[in-house]
């Protein structure tokens, strides 16, 4: 990477923490062989201390059904009737009068294609506006029944639409709890900490573990119970050099079968909420071409953000991964924006 773009890094990583929104940042960026690396933070991080990851974790459990699939435990075309229990799926997706439940299918959830609506952004009762006046658990039957009190959006299977909701990654989880008989935390030790030797990333099931705080404005916020029941959808912990390590295997065959990627790179755009964001086989790919960078940019950003200010992407049209946090729950907008202005910086 040639020293002026190193120069407009650095001052796009100033101009960041700069804004009142911001009061910690950590950026890790590396090519695929660790020849050129790029560390800077901010607000006495780096690029070992553990942060939530929050929907990056999507990635994670994305992983684990690859895994299955690979050892040919599922199929992407199930019906996830198959795998769970009536009482979960009754009255789960109702629209125009018509449930469609028992025709959702994994893949559905995979591409954010079922329709089922987001407690987390929706209603009166909204997880989002919960979060900012204190911390509870949500237990996995709990939040079903919120989601079946709120109409689904179109019926599933439409791939003219997407939109994306948690509860699409937490069946999956459970999925995925049900095929291996094992706990979520156990998969993903299984699958992916333990073979890529992760030392700072982990579910968390308890309080008795090192929960990060997050940032709420210039309020700093602790919401450990709000963590521990967000599993499968948002509630890993890890850091920019364990994510470095993991985005690097998501996309380059270390975990499973980088051919399946011609299936998940069909994208999908999102609800207007969601920004310039589409979605593929369980992962965000940002465009850079069109009209969100007037045209200038090239290429995509492909790999989660979370809602918290955490980022995770590869960047194909340079072959360089992106990685860090800027831990801000205000402004859901404020990474997306950032890599995207850093993509712009490398194109």
């Amino acid at each position: 990477m040639e020293n002026n773009q190193i120069k407009s890094i650095d001052n796009l990583f100033k101009k960041t923490i700069e804004s009142k929104q911001v009061q910690e940042c950590i950026l890790y960026i590396e090519d695929l062989n660790g020849d050129f690396t790029y560390e800077n933070s901010y607000g006495g991080k780096d690029v070992n201390r553990p942060f939530l990851m929050a929907s990056i974790t999507k990635l994670f459990t994305t992983t684990c059904i690859l895994v299955l699939l690979e050892q040919n435990k599922l199929s992407l075309n199930d019906k996830i009737s198959n795998y769970l229990d009536d009482y979960i799926l009754t009255g789960l997706h109702i629209y125009n009068g018509k449930e469609y439940s028992y025709e959702l299918t994994i893949s559905d959830l995979l591409f954010q294609i079922s329709g089922l609506p987001n407690p987390y952004e929706e209603g009166k009762n909204s997880i989002r506006n919960f979060i900012i006046s204190g911390d509870s658990y949500i237990g996995f039957e709990e939040y079903v029944e919120m989601v079946k009190k709120l109409k689904s959006h179109f019926a599933p299977g439409n791939t003219n639409k997407a939109y994306y909701a948690d509860i699409n990654f937490d069946l999956l989880g459970m999925i995925i709890e049900n095929i291996t008989d094992l706990p979520l935390e156990e998969v993903y030790k299984k699958f992916i900490i333990e073979p890529l030797e992760l030392k700072n990333t982990y579910l968390p099931v308890s309080e008795d573990v090192f929960i990060p705080d997050i940032y709420y404005k210039d309020k700093v916020i602790s919401r450990p119970k709000l963590v521990i029941s967000s599993r499968a959808s948002g509630g890993g912990v890890s850091s920019a050099h364990d994510l470095m390590i993991f985005i690097k295997a998501f996309f380059n065959g270390k975990l499973f079968d980088k051919d399946i990627f011609q299936r998940l790179s069909q994208y999908h755009k999102l609800q207007i909420s969601m920004g310039p964001i589409y979605y593929g086989g369980g992962y965000m790919q940002i465009p850079l071409e069109g009209s969100a960078t007037l045209f200038m940019g090239k290429g995509e950003l492909i790999g989660h953000s979370g809602s918290t200010g955490s980022f995770a992407f590869y960047y194909p049209y340079k072959d360089i991964y992106i990685t860090g946090n800027i831990n801000q729950a205000a402004n859901q907008a404020l990474p997306i924006r950032f890599i995207m202005k850093l993509a712009m910086l490398l194109k």
